[in-house]
């Protein structure tokens, strides 16, 4: 019988959000290489901004997925404070997905921005504020750093579960049936 294994909706999207993280990532990195108000600098924030708006969309059809289908039990099962653990890191990822989309759309909101989303405008959550644009963007910017970690420390985990513990974490979730 083979081991349990998240459901094929909680599968497709955990990687489908990892390709769309990275992205979201690289496009904030990358606009560097590129003058302030060219073209491609500007289009690049604005795919920014789309997929990470598509990341906050699609966490909420995540939670769904993972509250109808259940997390698997790891086998063998880890011991109560890896698994502690484990749960902290995952409300901080999904804090993560929900908190940066919605902070940068209170970012754009607040600068009095259009907020873009696949070629529709989203209402803004509140009117031009310059102090709480520069607020939020500072808190936006500082989490989306210690977002590289968290991200970096649960890949890590995933990768010392499987190879060095050799339980079936990171099975549980591969795209893949072994």
């Amino acid at each position: 019988m083979a081991a349990p294994r998240y459901n094929p909706v909680s599968i497709t999207l955990h990687w489908a959000m990892l390709l769309l993280l990275a992205a979201v990532y690289a496009l904030m990195e990358f606009r560097d290489l590129f003058p302030r108000g060219s073209d491609p600098r500007e289009a690049m924030k604005t795919w920014h901004y789309t997929l990470g708006l598509t990341v906050f969309a699609l966490v909420w059809l995540r939670l769904l997925a993972r509250f109808v289908g259940g997390t698997p039990p790891i086998s063998p099962a880890p011991p109560a404070w890896q698994a502690r653990a484990g749960a902290v890191a995952h409300v901080l990822l999904y804090a993560l997905m929900i908190g940066m989309p919605l902070g940068g759309w209170l970012i754009l909101s607040a600068e009095g921005d259009p907020i873009p989303f696949f070629g529709l405008l989203l209402p803004p959550l509140t009117g031009p504020n310059d102090e709480l644009a520069e607020l939020v963007e500072e808190v936006h910017e500082s989490v989306g750093e210690a977002g590289y970690v968290l991200i970096a420390l649960h890949a890590a985990a995933s990768l010392v579960h499987h190879y060095l513990l050799r339980d079936d974490t990171l099975r549980r979730m591969l795209p893949w049936r072994r």
